[in-house]
């Protein structure tokens, strides 16, 4: 059983930059970020398998965004530049112990492991 601990988030203007932070309490392989906006459904923005070998964005954040890991701290980030009013979202972090591929990693169902989301609000 892994716990991931999510920070960061918050609000800022339209162009500005935030970075989140999760902890994860033991080894990981694949780490994601999520988003859900109000009254959608929650879809891949990152993902990161093999530690940091392959990584993989959806396509509107492509470029604006960056996910990364520490491995000493067993923690992982998103970064977020550029942002838009459209990201506006409750943000997740999730991860798993095995390996997903480029057709796998924005599968929700598929990772048993979850932070607790932390809102990101950007204003215009």
């Amino acid at each position: 059983q892994v716990q991931l601990v999510e920070s960061g988030g918050g609000s800022v203007q339209a162009g500005g930059s935030l970075r989140l932070s999760c902890a994860a309490s033991g080894y990981t392989v694949t780490e994601a970020w999520f988003r859900q906006p109000p009254g959608k459904e929650r879809e891949g923005v990152a993902g990161s398998v093999a530690t940091g070998k392959h990584t993989y964005y959806a396509d509107s954040v492509q470029g604006r965004f960056t996910i990364s890991r520490d491995d000493a701290k067993n923690m992982f980030y998103l970064q977020m530049n550029s942002l838009k009013p459209e990201d506006t979202a409750v943000y997740y972090c999730a991860a798993d112990q095995v390996f997903f591929s480029s057709y796998t990693w924005s599968t929700t169902a598929r990772y048993p492991y979850w932070g607790q989301g932390t809102q990101v609000t950007v204003s215009s």
